[in-house]
């Protein structure tokens, strides 16, 4: 169960989607009247649910009529149970060293800043690190990975701008093969889901990486962008196809996000949710835990 803290840190985050989502819609005494359902179905669609999440939830409160708890009740706990779905939390192996995750999204997603947060996370759990610059197209890239493994106390492996990406990755790995590195973030250019020869030079770097280690990558991370709304659902549904994503990173929902996407990924994509970004800074990354998100999206206090 989630600390207050916590869901009054995603309550901040997610004000625009909660007041979108609920607002008033609650004026009528708390109960899901035909009047309530409506509203809710429309407010649904507009936070980015998607179609899908909104059917399967209104017709599960038409069932509940007769429940005595009160709207905002029920409300929290069926977007709990469609969350629980993709709550699941990364699993750093100790059997495998190093541990390699591949970090891929679209350009503007927040993907580096996102690896400094994770390695800022794991270096405080007393883990080693190596962070492979591969994105070797931004040269801006390169410098901000930099900086973050200067901040973090990770090694960072880079090349000049516009080497071969994936000869970058292999280097990084020898090299934390050769440290006992528990860690590799390998870092790639940004991609677009639409773009199939982009996504073959993603497809190169994860072959690399397997035959350095033929179970690696062992985590395969999405970073999306929450404001990007159905386009992001898109881009989960286009890199798992590509790639086999095994988690996604939610990113921007301290801006003009209405959150929820996450309840549409849930629905049709089901891949795991690992963090939730709410700011910039390092401590800004949070473990996604369901109950949480749903109580701050729907504006429920904590049971």
């Amino acid at each position: 169960m989630a600390g207050t803290s916590l869901i009054g840190r995603l309550r901040a985050s997610l004000a625009k989607g909660r007041d979108l989502l609920t607002g008033d819609i609650f004026r009528t005494g708390g109960s899901w009247d035909a009047a309530a359902l409506d509203e809710l179905e429309s407010r649904l669609l507009l936070a980015d649910v998607g179609v899908d999440a909104t059917e399967w939830l209104i017709e599960r409160l038409k069932r509940s009529r007769t429940d005595e708890r009160s709207a905002s009740a029920q409300l929290v706990d069926l977007v709990t149970e469609l969350l629980e779905t993709v709550e699941q939390p990364i699993d750093v192996r100790a059997d495998a060293k190093p541990f390699v995750v591949l970090v891929v999204g679209v350009n503007g997603t927040g993907k580096t800043t996102t690896i400094g947060k994770l390695a800022a996370r794991w270096s405080a759990a007393g883990h080693s690190l190596l962070l492979a610059a591969g994105d070797t197209y931004r040269a801006a890239a390169i410098e901000q990975l930099s900086a973050w493994g200067d901040r973090t106390g990770s090694i960072v492996a880079a090349q000049s701008s516009g080497a071969d990406p994936a000869a970058v990755v292999f280097d990084a790995l020898s090299t934390a093969a050769r440290r006992g590195t528990d860690i590799v973030i390998a870092d790639t250019a940004g991609r677009l889901h639409t773009a199939d020869n982009l996504m073959d030079e993603l497809k190169k770097i994860k072959r690399v990486i397997g035959r350095f280690d033929a179970a690696a990558p062992h985590e395969t991370l999405l970073v999306i962008d929450a404001s990007q709304g159905q386009n992001a659902l898109a881009q989960a549904a286009e890199f798992d196809r590509a790639l086999g994503v095994t988690g996604l990173v939610i990113t921007k929902l301290d801006g003009t996000a209405k959150g929820g996407i996450l309840l549409a990924i849930a629905r049709q994509q089901r891949i795991p949710v690992r963090f939730v970004a709410v700011g910039e800074s390092a401590d800004d990354l949070l473990s996604f835990e369901a109950r949480a998100f749903a109580q701050a999206l729907v504006g429920a206090e904590p049971a």
